[in-house]
């Protein structure tokens, strides 16, 4: 039986950091086919521990943008008061 996930793959300094969106598992590699490896082998892994069943899979078009926010150096005020004890 196979199952469709969504993986996501990023660089980050010398390595490509893989990801399983749906199970939340984690790998990485040296190159992006590693990377791609490691996860395929991690995901197997997972569901060999966890089972198979009831599992979310990948809905099908994933789509990316880049996203601009602004960062402010403090936090406003309002927060603040959250934060204090």
């Amino acid at each position: 039986m196979l199952k469709k996930f969504t993986a996501v793959i990023t660089r980050e300094d010398d390595w490509y950091v893989s990801r399983c969106v749906e199970l939340d598992v984690v790998s990485q590699g040296k190159s992006f086919e590693e990377a791609k490896t490691n996860l395929r082998e991690a995901v197997e892994l997972y569901l060999e521990s966890f089972g198979a069943d009831d599992l979310p899979e990948s809905t099908g078009e994933v789509m990316f943008y880049p996203l601009e926010v602004a960062v402010h150096a403090e936090a406003p005020n309002f927060y603040m008061s959250f934060l204090s004890p």
